[in-house]
């Protein structure tokens, strides 16, 4: 299945889903979806002063938010013809993915159905997934350190729910330290 990386933070995103679920149905064939809130915003928003068209970014974080968990019902509810990857590190959008599945009686270990975080941020998310039955699969960019870099820099600036993790993610590395030290003495 080749999946398609629809990016939420675009005004028109929510609609260009439902087109390319149409063209799906219509020609017969399973749709791939990637669902992530975005990244190359500052990019388009630039893009689109420069050659004077109306900005397609979402007007704020919120509204990008609300697209991606509609995004993620709409997938849910058509998932007998779409192969979804919820590439969130998101702990709200995630645990309403798995909502979503539980109220459509889908098994967490449903093939059809992924969650996807960035190698080395929000671990604990992908772990406490994983370890609850669900698919879940961590990416790695690769490519020049030109790209990379300022890739992963967007991710962890834009993301503002990965900035707040980040210390609650520490404190959750330190008392897994702590009770692994304390276990290892104990034996």
């Amino acid at each position: 299945m080749v999946f398609n990386t629809f990016q939420m933070y675009r005004k028109d995103m929510y609609q260009k889903l439902q087109d390319a679920y149409n063209r799906a149905a219509k020609y017969n064939y399973q749709l791939g979806v990637k669902l992530v809130r975005g990244a190359y915003m500052e990019k388009e928003r630039e893009r689109a002063e420069t050659l004077g068209y109306q900005d397609p970014i979402q007007i704020d974080k919120n509204a990008t938010d609300e697209d991606f968990n509609r995004g993620l019902k709409f997938c849910v509810e058509h998932i007998n013809s779409i192969g979804l990857c919820c590439g969130s590190h998101n702990e709200n959008s995630t645990r309403y993915l798995t909502e979503l599945m539980g109220k459509y009686n889908i098994s967490p270990n449903d093939p059809r159905i992924y969650f996807s975080q960035l190698y080395g941020m929000s671990d604990n998310i992908s772990f406490n997934l994983s370890n609850a039955g669900y698919n879940v699969a961590k990416y790695l960019p690769y490519g020049p350190l030109n790209e990379v870099i300022p890739y992963l820099l967007r991710r962890a600036k834009e993301n503002t729910a990965i900035a707040g993790q980040s210390s609650r993610e520490y404190i959750l590395l330190k008392k897994e330290l702590a009770r692994r030290s304390t276990n290892s003495q104990d034996s």
